[in-house]
């Protein structure tokens, strides 16, 4: 479900609520119950941790070990 952004019309006060898209976008402030207005916001961005996703998630396939002719 996408996170939306909200201000309240008479106080201000910011707040977000996770909505599914089929509510109702109609809000009422959780400080003063007064109406809304939902902001337009960034969303989420990516966010890459560790090494990097490529080299995780799609190595490189390995290649079978040649085997030298010289015997002993």
């Amino acid at each position: 479900m996408p996170t939306y952004e909200f201000r309240c019309v008479d106080c201000g006060h910011l707040f977000e609520r996770l909505l599914s898209i089929s509510d109702n976008s109609k809000q009422k402030c959780p400080v003063c119950g007064n109406n809304t207005q939902r902001l337009i916001s960034s969303g989420a961005g990516l966010i890459f941790k560790g090494s990097g996703f490529y080299v995780n998630d799609y190595p490189k396939p390995q290649k079978p070990k040649k085997e030298t002719g010289d015997t002993i």
